[in-house]
């Protein structure tokens, strides 16, 4: 019989080629079992990802049923979001709050109030200070079952009377725009969002030293953990304009948040981005028509606007420290805000008035 030769490598055929190699679009060509590796790893990751949404999902707390809001206006262009920070206490054990200076108080009230409108111009996001002074609009309180006529009183009275259902029929009869969902989230929450991206970078163009919300921060730059954060949102006495300079740093820090927890070290890291959902689902409480697609649509929003593609406004305000029966109020400048909340309904563009 005729010894086998082995057959010497063609010097002239491409290396890799019929030697368990692949073509890349580059010109290169990858190994089998690197291709085969990388399968296996997208495999994992898509795997972990529904994982993580079942997961996610399970979490969210649905409680809020805009179904049950009366009269409500006709939903205009866009959408509309109602982004509210509640003093809620829950998940804060006492040494929790004697170190962040929540005190003891029980239930929620709203500390702050956004109108987030996306739509054909981008976005646009507007603060409602809880001391407008505004009509509450009629309403059956499910405890009772009174029905007192329309009063006026501040608008974080709404919520305290009527929970996110008359705030938000409140904010409807004002303001007539249509909130499409509503999304609250409390102290504990905040913190822990804060804390689980590793800090939020501010720069402040003054010290700010306040006792009640616990705030000592220097001048200039600087990163915030959960407690500094939450201390300079909810801080007021400092601020030359009270409510109004306080709504003014609750858009900026929570832009500032948006466009941190967008970073590519905390989307694409695993072990990153799971504790920064859980952290902020924990306390988070939706809307019955909000999923987690909703909720990452909202925060795109943010991040636009954190980006410099979106519009950060304050509700255009006439007076400033009204004297009232419920106290020191902030009186909106009718006409103004008439325009801006007519333009949003129409998803029209904001960037400039035309009297």
């Amino acid at each position: 019989m005729t010894p086998r030769h082995r057959i010497p490598p063609d010097p002239y055929r491409p290396r890799g080629e019929g030697d368990g190699a692949e073509e890349h679009a580059s010109g290169r060509r990858w190994p089998r079992r690197l291709r085969r590796t990388v399968v296996v790893l997208l495999a994992v990751i898509l795997v972990g990802a529904a994982s993580t949404y079942g997961w996610a999902w399970a979490k969210l707390n649905n409680d809020v049923d805009l179904a049950k809001v009366e009269d409500r206006p006709a939903k205009g262009k866009g959408t509309n979001y109602l982004i509210v920070g509640s003093d809620s206490r829950d998940g804060l054990s006492q040494g929790d709050k004697k170190n962040l200076h929540t005190g003891s108080a029980e239930g929620r009230r709203t500390d702050s109030m956004m109108v987030l409108h996306t739509g054909a111009h981008g976005a646009t996001m507007v603060s409602l200070p809880r001391d407008s002074w505004v009509t509450l609009p009629p309403f059956t309180y499910p405890m009772t079952g009174k029905r007192p006529g329309p009063s006026k009183n501040k608008l974080n009275a709404a919520f305290s009377l009527g929970g996110p259902e008359l705030l938000v029929r409140t904010i409807e009869y004002n303001t007539g725009l249509r909130i499409d969902h509503y999304a609250e989230i409390g102290f504990a929450g905040f913190v822990n969002v804060v804390n689980s991206v590793g800090g939020v970078r501010m720069c402040l163009d003054k010290p700010i030293k306040d006792e009640k919300s616990g705030a000592d921060l220097k001048k200039g730059c600087q990163m915030l953990d959960g407690r500094q954060a939450l201390a300079f949102v909810r801080q007021r006495h400092q601020e030359a304009n009270g409510d109004l300079g306080r709504s003014q740093n609750q858009q900026r820090f929570l832009s500032a948040l948006a466009k941190r927890a967008a970073q590519p070290d905390q989307v694409f890291v695993p072990w990153k981005s799971l504790p920064t959902v859980g952290a902020g689902l924990d306390t988070l409480i939706v809307d019955k028509d909000t999923d987690l697609r909703t909720l990452m649509s909202l925060f795109e929003a943010m991040k636009r606007v954190a980006g410099g593609s979106g519009n950060r406004l304050n509700v255009p305000v006439a007076g400033r420290g009204v004297a009232t029966s419920k106290g020191s109020v902030l009186k909106w400048d009718e006409g103004r805000a008439k325009w801006l909340f007519g333009r949003l309904r129409n998803d029209q563009s904001v960037g400039a008035r035309r009297d």
